[in-house]
């Protein structure tokens, strides 16, 4: 079983920053695609970034030029800066990791931010 940890939650007040991590132990990482999802209570778990093996990154729209997906291959961890938070950005975070296109999840960390 993949084992995927997340740091760095918490409370924030609108337009403030927050940087979550996750890291990894396992081979695999290096040569994975690993990214954030959320989800909002009553919502679906969506998409909001992710980094391939090489470094492109993808983005949600909603998260576009406030997020930055970061990862570093040889310690096995991976990082999403979030800036200018909204209301809207208050969810459960969860780290993926996507390889053969089998997903493996993180515990889920919460993001709250107040208005």
């Amino acid at each position: 079983q993949v084992q995927l940890v997340e740091s760095g939650g918490g409370l924030v007040q609108a337009g403030g920053s927050l940087r979550l991590s996750c890291a990894s132990s396992e081979s695999i990482f290096s040569i994975s695609t690993v990214g954030w999802y959320r989800q909002a209570p009553g919502k679906q778990r969506d998409f909001v970034a992710s980094i391939t093996h090489s470094g492109t990154t993808n983005y949600a729209d909603s998260v576009k030029d406030r997020f930055t997906i970061s990862r570093d291959n040889r310690k096995g961890t991976m990082q999403m800066q979030m800036n200018s938070l909204k209301p809207e950005d208050t969810a459960v975070y969860y780290c993926n990791l996507n390889l053969s296109s089998r997903n493996y999840w993180g515990q889920g960390t919460q993001v709250t931010v107040s208005s």
